[in-house]
């Protein structure tokens, strides 16, 4: 049963990916050129 546990990394990985995606998506207005990240 170790293809359950890899199929279980790869889907966890796949989806780490899809949310640091979206977060960047959200956040990227947050990034200005000259002044690097802005604080709220």
């Amino acid at each position: 049963m170790w293809y359950f546990a890899w199929i279980l990394g790869v889907l966890l990985a796949c989806a780490m990916g899809v949310l640091a995606a979206v977060w960047f998506e959200f956040h990227k207005d947050d990034i200005t050129p000259d002044k690097g990240l802005k604080h709220r």
